[in-house]
């Protein structure tokens, strides 16, 4: 059965039992400040079990994108090793949203196993949560009891609490689970050991297809446990794992779901799969790392220095350095895999499809960039294993290369082993211990239960309509972070706050009590569909109303800003094609940021003219028009924009200023005229194929244009106030020009000059021609002299120092190429070894070197010790 026939059987199946069949959500999270990526196939639906929200429909199934790659769910340094661990990997779920229970469940379960998918019944086995003492949990008997009916109970094992009873996290929604495992060894093997040994115990041919999992407490933040006031159901199939049951394979990989990666990359690479173990696992990290940094670049997240970005650059260098080590390649080529994937997975998931262009020149760009640190980190490690005295390097120099530089610890312990050393791993492990420790003390953070006020804790947002508002304090919660210390996180009945989302940043404000207090809003931010509001105090009286105020300025300045980003959208995609999509943003009060999708740099021309079309729109002053809660469908077919990657609902809120019409829920101006004028303040490249115009509006493009006159007449003052101030700067310039020939002409005269006398100071030694000696002469000079000296006079050896600055140094090497290649001379190993007297360092070829530093001091120790090298 192929694996397409697989996915589409397993959601004809729940929808005939009335489930609602949702498309997958973006696999990158850009809402949820406590995930980075939909780590499983529940993480979309969080806000429905925490209640939240409410869904359309309380039974749903689907086959969810999910990546695990940190924390507490991190498969990363599994990948490749076996036949089922993966980074991205598809979860088929279903789920019930306080509507059938255990029953329903486990009948279904069993019911497409055995009878739709038909796999051997004497294969199967499940797992029973036993119970935990310390949590006070008992046995799932009503688990047990309804297994009884399906399977033997010699079959139906007890699971402990790691394995059978399932946590969001540390705090909320959670329950025992029923998992069920298949055993696909061979008869023989089978004979021989009991598969129900093997259950939980990572045998990669007895594994786990299905987790079900039967939401029914509550963990609060003391640890105890409660009972929810209504039961969900949360289920879990692993794709990948069931297609290789059902295709009768003994691995993920040998599935159609990774075949076709893995012929390309053996048409690619030239090497076979199956003929050597270290070979295939490169090739099994590679085909699976494409898969989740393309479908994460097509969700909107590209490669980056922080944040889920960081995660998805480390995924890819992961691949680039196998195939770099173990492949043999060195040049970019897993970019080329993107066809493939958009081929074969592009109809149950467009999204792949429609960035391919995106995906495979962002893949190919990043290859480039990291192969090039490769080669860099190469250099580096030469001249630490240069360094070393003994065959152990420091484990703390390979911990620099890795923090400093990304090279990994595995690849300079292979190239180290190549060269006869060892590398210090124990010092290694305690650098970067050390380093996750610090990272955990900056983030650690301790989060309290919620502390309800109101029997009704729904929540409006009232904040497009009003600035302030009475409100009610409907729960709170104390949080403590090593980097704020302690704050309080309020809600409300009903908010005017913007909460931070779509890229605009959170509300600001106050709230008033009744006798006058004001209790500071810092910001406001959206977590589970709870709208939430950070301050530093507690208002004395908890019950009563308070006044809810957004700071006026900042709300105004930040929908100048939103709104000026929809009308940039609508110029670049009127000025440069249609081929433009956003990429990413971020509106602030202060400016606005644009990310998006274009394969070459706008020009001054293009700039000019996106400008002009944003003022043209400011000037027609055009009305906001705002539809909400309309049907997304209603709002594409009238030609709004949705963004790619964002999670929409059924309803929408659709904004339009004249032909510019877009999904959007942020806070915009009454009319266009509102945002005064629009400015951009540059453009730039941020990753291969996605451009970024940082812009500003209002006030700060009058304090733009201030600054710019107070520039101009300062520079006018300079030239004395001329008429023409453009023809006065060219007139400096040409004069400028003049001098500067000038001056290379007489330094030549006086390195030309100087030549002589330092030629006359050339003494022999040991059949080598030496000098070193303290010159007064610029870089390009001292060049010049040395290889001119080198043509005249054999075996030479030359040492210049020179001072520019009271905190600069410099020291130059020159050795004749005969003294490098008969006696091995090395100017490049001169200057770094010299370089540290003068505090710096540098390197270059065997025969031309130079190195700088910050202390002329040492300059006389290091022209005397120059002669070490020739005698």
């Amino acid at each position: 059965m192929k694996s397409q026939e697989i996915r589409t059987k397993f959601l004809e199946f729940f929808k005939s039992k009335q489930h609602e069949i949702v498309p997958s959500a973006p696999m990158v999270l850009k809402n949820d400040p406590t995930l980075l990526f939909t780590n499983s196939g529940m993480a979309p639906f969080k806000e429905y079990f925490l209640g939240n929200a409410t869904p359309k429909n309380n039974r749903i199934s689907d086959t969810q994108k999910c990546l695990r790659v940190s924390g507490k769910h991190n498969d990363l340094e599994e990948v490749g090793y076996d036949t089922y661990h993966h980074t991205m990997f598809e979860m088929l779920g279903n789920w019930s949203f306080g509507d059938y229970f255990k029953k329903e469940a486990i009948a279904w379960a069993w019911e497409l196993l055995t009878e739709v998918y038909k796999i051997p019944k004497d294969i199967l086995y499940v797992t029973v949560f036993e119970g935990d003492e310390k949590d006070g949990t008992k046995m799932d008997q009503e688990a047990y009891d309804i297994w009884k009916q399906y399977i033997s109970e010699d079959r139906i094992l007890m699971g402990n609490k790691k394995d059978n009873f399932w946590e969001m996290g540390d705090q909320g929604p959670c329950g025992p689970c029923s998992e069920i495992h298949v055993d696909i060894r061979s008869a023989e093997e089978k004979a021989k050991v009991d598969g129900k040994s093997l259950v939980n115990e990572d045998h990669p041919q007895v594994v786990e297809i299905w987790n079900l999992v039967f939401m029914q407490y509550n963990r609060k933040a003391n640890g105890s446990l409660v009972e929810l006031p209504a039961k969900h159901i949360d289920t879990g199939m692993g794709f990948e794992r069931l297609c290789m049951v059902l295709q009768g394979v003994q691995s993920n990989y040998d599935t159609d779901v990774f075949t076709p990666l893995i012929r390309e990359i053996e048409t690619i690479t030239g090497v076979d799969y199956g003929k050597d173990e270290k070979v295939d696992i490169a090739i099994r990290v590679i085909a699976d790392h494409v898969r989740a940094v393309s479908f994460a670049i097509a969700d909107g997240q590209l490669p980056s220095n922080n944040g889920a970005g960081y995660v998805i650059r480390r995924i890819l260098r992961r691949a680039i350095r196998y195939g770099f080590t173990f492949l043999n390649k060195k040049e970019p080529f897993i970019y080329k895999l993107a066809e493939t994937l958009s081929h074969q997975m592009g109809d149950a998931f467009p999204e792949i499809r429609k960035q391919d262009s995106l995906v495979h020149n962002v893949i190919k760009e990043e290859e480039h960039s990291f192969l090039r640190t490769l080669d860099q980190g190469l250099l580096l490690l030469d001249k630490v294993i240069e360094d070393t005295k003994g065959k152990e390097v420091s484990g703390n120099k390979a911990f620099e290369l890795y923090d400093t530089y990304g090279f990994p610890l595995d690849l300079t312990q292979l190239i180290a082993r190549e060269k006869g050393y060892e590398i210090n791993e124990e010092e290694f492990n305690e650098g970067m211990q050390a380093q996750k420790d610090r990272s955990r003390a900056a983030s650690a953070s301790e989060t309290g239960d919620w502390i309800s006020l109101l029997e009704d804790e729904t929540e409006e947002f009232v904040g497009y309509d009003t600035l302030e508002v009475d409100v009610k304090l409907t729960r709170y919660r104390k949080i403590t972070t090593q980097k704020e210390g302690d704050q309080y996180q309020l809600v409300f009945n009903m908010t005017p706050f913007y909460p931070e989302g779509g890229g605009q940043v959170g509300d600001k404000g106050y709230l008033e009590t009744s006798n006058g207090d004001i209790i500071y809003i810092l910001d406001t931010k959206k977590e589970n569909n709870v709208i939430i509001h950070f301050t530093k105090n507690l208002p004395k009286n908890l019950n009563e109303t308070f006044k809810a105020v957004v700071n006026d300025e900042f709300r105004k300045l930040s929908a100048s800003n939103h709104t000026a980003t929809h009308l940039l959208h609508q110029a670049l995609r009127t000025i440069l094609g249609t081929h433009v999509e956003q990429k990413g943003s971020l509106v602030s009060p202060d400016y606005l940021r644009f990310d998006f999708s274009h394969f070459s740099k706008v020009d001054a021309d293009q700039l000019t003219e996106i400008e002009e079309f944003v003022n043209a729109r400011i000037r027609e002053n055009l009305p906001l028009q705002e539809k909400r809660n309309i049907p997304m469908q209603q709002a594409i077919d009238e030609g709004a924009i949705a963004l790619f990657g964002e999670k929409y609902g059924d309803s929408v809120r659709a904004i339009r200023f004249g032909k510019s019409m877009e999904l959007c829920g942020g806070t915009h101006v009454q009319q266009t005229g509102d945002i005064w004028y629009f400015k951009i303040k540059s453009e730039g490249a941020v990753a291969a194929g996605i451009r970024r115009i940082e812009a500003i509006t209002n006030v700060a493009v009058g304090e733009y244009f201030e600054n710019v006159e107070r520039d101009f007449s300062e520079v006018k003052a300079l030239l004395k106030n001329p008429k023409d101030i453009a023809k006065s700067v060219s007139s400096l310039q040409d004069e400028n020009a003049a001098l500067k020939k000038q001056i290379e002409q007489l330094l030549k005269d006086k390195a030309k000059n100087m030549k002589g006398d330092l030629k006359n100071q050339i003494t022999e030694i040991n059949g080598v021609n030496f000098l070193a000696t303290k010159v007064d002469l610029d870089q390009g000079s001292i060049k010049d002299i040395m290889f001119e000296l080198g043509g005249e006079i054999d075996n030479l050896f030359i040492l210049f120092a020179t001072a520019p600055t009271k905190e600069k140094a410099m020291l130059t090497c020159y050795v004749s190429k005969e003294l490098a290649n008969e006696r091995g001379y090395d100017a490049g190993k001169v200057v770094r070894e010299l370089g540290k007297l003068i505090h710096g360092g540098g390197g270059g070829q065997n025969f031309f070197a130079t190195a700088g530093g910050k202390n002329p001091g040492g300059i006389p120790k290091a022209l005397e010790r120059a002669k070490n090298y020739i005698v």
